[in-house]
């Protein structure tokens, strides 16, 4: 009676598992995931404890599906110097604005279809688009939405974009 028993747990587990699996890889691949986010390129807003302190942010896949961005939201993306490496950006600047930038090849750059302009928030602490240009929308992994980890810092990302960041000409404004 006891192995009756022990084939059907183990029949129950392995369709659960069949079902399970491809469920959780389905929405951590379309949904949502979680990240560390290292580094001090993003402080004061990730990080702000430096190095002693790693904020653990949820990345919203979802809501960057159809590539839909605006100015002052918080990005992940694949680097476009390291495709097995992912950042974490503010996004400064879409298609068709003109931004001033903080350190690029020219000091006004006209962002083209399909790009974004991002940077990190600790100026010349960041390795962002005033070191490799505008980005291509296509390298967009998940917009950050929530500081989930360490506790006291659990809050919701708003986009935010400092005055003195702001597109000198905004197509869409």
């Amino acid at each position: 009676m006891t192995t009756l028993h022990g084939r059907r747990y183990i029949r129950a587990f392995v369709s659960g598992f069949f079902v399970a699996v491809p469920v959780t890889v389905t929405l951590l691949d379309r949904v949502a995931c979680i990240a560390r986010v290292e580094g001090v390129s993003m402080q004061p807003s990730l990080n702000p404890g430096g190095r002693n302190e790693s904020d653990v942010v949820l990345l919203n896949r979802w809501r960057i599906r159809n590539y839909e961005v605006q100015r002052g939201d918080i990005v992940s993306l694949v680097s476009p110097k390291n495709p097995e490496q992912k950042i974490i950006k503010r996004v400064i600047g879409l298609e068709g604005d003109i931004v001033k930038t903080a350190g690029y090849k020219t000091r006004f750059v006209k962002i083209p279809n399909g790009h974004m302009w991002v940077e990190g928030d600790h100026h010349g602490h960041s390795f962002d688009s005033n070191a490799f240009g505008p980005v291509s929308l296509g390298l967009l992994h998940a917009q950050a939405t929530h500081i989930l980890w360490p506790p006291k810092r659990w809050q919701r990302l708003n986009p935010f974009l400092p005055e003195e960041r702001k597109p000198i000409h905004a197509d869409n404004d």
